[in-house]
């Protein structure tokens, strides 16, 4: 088998590929052989030191692929199922990965490898932002950022279907129509206007219910600024960097904000509740209502240049390595 190793935090070139003889399965758990592999933001704060490891590590969180084989415990899958997972443990960055059976997913045979490999760990993290979080409806008016991004193009159609209001924010003009396509009913690009006074224009001054906001330290303040009254502000990510920190007296200021900083591995704690999010992911690709567009490809050797590209916000839709 092939496999990345981070052996010092720090810029692309610190993952290596290195070849070694594969090991079996034992107890409950079971070998996939990896047909596509998931690139995600999560796998660059790794990388850098922001959300530090124990190294020498593996990286890479979610893949898809076939059984190869199983230990000895296994009850549930067997060799030649089409399965996937998203939440570890650390090590899809390979051509195989041992995984334990109660985070392991049947795939089911209508979703694509690459589709789920490249889009499993945003579409759970969309289920729990949009329903555990925040039971996003009809009446709502909500921001997403990053909107043309993996996990913003993912919600903003979900988001859509379930009758919300949706603006959705880019970087550039290139990606305002691909947001709109994935749903967003307005784009705001913020590299040329304030996203908080189209969403105050938009909502008549009020403000919207929830700004999802990955993006970070260039944009907590003005996510704050564009929430009505009472309303929540969900920071999930750090692309531009971990936001300063945030005066609570603040939050009644502003209106008697909520904030809250969540992580998925939170919400899928028990195999019941991951079940139950990739589930209703799968059925949302199902219906046709989240479309999900495989932009990105890289080789196992190339996971350099997808780290890159990602980091730089060259991406729109998803990313994955085929090993």
């Amino acid at each position: 088998m092939k496999k990345i190793i981070l052996n010092n935090f720090g810029s692309e070139e610190e993952m290596k590929i290195v070849e070694e003889e594969q090991q079996k399965p034992i107890d409950n758990q079971v070998l996939i052989k990896h047909m596509a592999i998931g690139v995600n933001f999560i796998d660059i704060y790794q990388r850098t030191g922001l959300y530090p490891l124990n190294l020498p590590s593996r990286l890479g969180l979610e893949a898809s692929g076939v059984v190869e084989a199983v230990g000895d415990k296994v009850e549930e899958f067997k060799k030649g199922d089409r399965v996937c997972y998203c939440n570890g443990p650390l090590g899809a960055y390979a051509t195989h990965n041992i995984v334990p059976e109660n985070l392991l997913l049947h795939l089911p045979d209508e979703i694509e490898f690459e589709t789920v490999a490249s889009s499993l760990l945003k579409g759970v993290t969309a289920y729990f932002l949009m329903h555990d979080i925040y039971k996003v409806g009809k009446e709502d008016t909500i921001i997403f950022h990053a909107a043309a991004g993996g996990v913003g193009s993912i919600a903003s159609g979900w988001a859509k279907s379930l009758g919300a209001t949706v603006i959705g924010t880019v970087g550039s003009d290139e990606k305002i129509d691909y947001a709109k396509s994935n749903g967003c009913d307005h784009v705001v690009n913020i590299s040329k206007e304030s996203f908080k006074d189209a969403a105050l224009k938009i909502t008549d001054n009020e403000g919207v219910s929830v700004v999802y906001d990955s993006i970070g330290k260039d944009t907590l303040i003005d996510s704050m600024d564009s929430l009505r009254k009472r309303g929540l502000l969900v920071s999930f990510g750090n692309a531009s960097g971990v936001p300063d920190p945030i005066n609570i007296l603040d939050l009644m200021k502003k209106g008697s904000l909520f904030i809250t900083r969540p992580t998925l591995f939170d919400y899928v704690k028990t195999r019941e509740q991951l079940i139950n999010a990739s589930e209703k992911y799968f059925d949302v690709l199902k219906s046709g209502h989240v479309q999900i567009d495989v932009q990105q490809k890289f080789t196992l050797e190339e996971v350099g240049k997808a780290h890159a590209a990602m980091s730089n916000r060259k991406t729109v839709g998803t990313t994955v390595l085929v090993p």
